[in-house]
């Protein structure tokens, strides 16, 4: 559904019509579980995007309606909820809830459309959550500028989703450019946009899989991570993050750990380099460079961050001697999702279609692949409301 669709589909329901911003999926070529540690990541934005209408009401309530869910939601905007409700209104709820702490919120009637496939990799909850935050800061003339609000957008899935998810995905949902990675530096939020090649696709291939127990492991692995620092920061103490401490320095330390936390760390540290190296590549157009950090980092998230799974890994070994193909890895949380792959642009069709049927004859599941470039971050499609 384009944007003008969802306004007359808005006019129809609302009775007046909206404004309209739309935010992008995300895809990240190398930098899995750094974020989180104040380390470095290399996501690109995509063309699937989740579109918010909206437009100004004249009493008080919260009207969110979604074009995908049958549930309705309203609410009080001087009373809204404290804690989750527990469905997908959540994400749009807890962006608000932050807006108000420090603006003074009207009601809005809210209508959301969403392209980008639950549970695939590749950030539907920040897509909506940073085209939420635009909507209501439009609807609100709240001044909030794009680093901010990715800010913003990150607070409310750690505080009120539960979900303790780094800066990322909400940074390159607002700030990401056509043709472009972007490679960030979660702690002071610098960043570059580094040129893809224009001969290079990234194909996106859904295993059509997320595991149950994903949300729990993730907020476990960020624990560890923890863990690791608190040990470390005995010895080095002004450590603060993972991104502060070399593979020397942990390897010194190697018997006051757990296995399985020091493999946490060493996989943090390690993929960090891995970004950097992978940033230099590049720039210089270094194509098969990229496509070997790219391998070294998924054995590294199966093997030692564990948050792979069966699927991503035949998806992974569906791709390899395929022609065109340089690298992929699994992107995204894990336990499912996506895997992201650098492939020649002439023979992207065909690969699609061959790692395609290697999965399918591995696993019996359908994949669904796209075939993306990289696009720009979070607009505003339709500005005006007319009521």
């Amino acid at each position: 559904m384009n944007s003008s669709e969802l306004a007359s589909h808005f006019a129809e329901i609302f009775g007046s019509k909206p404004a309209i911003f739309s935010a992008p999926a995300r895809v990240n070529l190398i930098g899995e579980h750094t974020d989180y540690n104040d380390g470095f990541v290399m996501p690109s934005a995509i063309g699937l995007c989740t579109r918010v209408a909206i437009a100004p009401r004249t009493d008080r309530q919260l009207v969110i309606r979604s074009e995908q869910f049958p549930q309705h939601f309203s609410f009080e905007v001087d009373n809204l909820p404290k804690t989750r409700v527990g469905d997908w209104c959540d994400y749009v709820l807890g962006v608000a809830i932050l807006l108000q702490l420090g603006h003074s919120l009207q009601g809005a009637n809210i209508l959301v459309h969403g392209e980008i496939p639950i549970g695939s990799g590749l950030s539907s909850s920040a897509a909506i959550e940073v085209a939420s935050a635009l909507a209501f800061t439009k609807v609100n003339n709240i001044n909030l500028p794009l680093p901010e609000l990715a800010k913003l957008c990150q607070r409310s899935e750690n505080s009120f989703i539960g979900a303790r998810v780094g800066i990322m995905d909400p940074f390159v949902s607002c700030l990401g450019k056509s043709g472009h990675a972007l490679f960030l530096d979660c702690r002071s939020l610098n960043f570059d946009l580094i040129a893809i090649p224009a001969n290079i696709r990234m194909v996106i291939c859904n295993t059509m899989v997320k595991h149950e127990h994903a949300s729990g492991e993730y907020n476990r692995r960020r624990e560890e991570c923890e863990e690791g620092v608190r040990i470390l920061t005995r010895h080095y103490p002004a450590i603060r993050a993972l991104r502060d401490v070399s593979a020397d320095q942990l390897m010194q330390h190697a018997g006051e750990f757990h296995k399985i936390v020091f493999n946490r760390c060493r996989h943090v540290i390690e993929e960090n380099a891995r970004v950097r190296a992978a940033a230099e590549c590049l720039r210089r157009a270094d194509l098969q460079g990229f496509g070997k950090l790219m391998r070294e980092s998924h054995r590294s998230l199966r093997d030692l961050y564990q948050v792979s799974c069966r699927e991503l890994d035949l998806m992974v070994e569906a791709a390899e001697g395929l022609p065109g193909f340089y690298g992929g890895r699994m992107t995204g949380g894990g336990f499912g999702g996506s895997t992201i792959n650098l492939v020649e642009e002439n023979a992207s069709a065909a690969f699609a279609d061959q790692v395609s049927n290697r999965y399918r004859q591995r696993t019996g599941i359908d994949p669904v692949v796209y075939i993306c470039s990289a696009a720009d971050g979070a607009r505003a499609e339709a500005r005006q409301f007319h009521r």
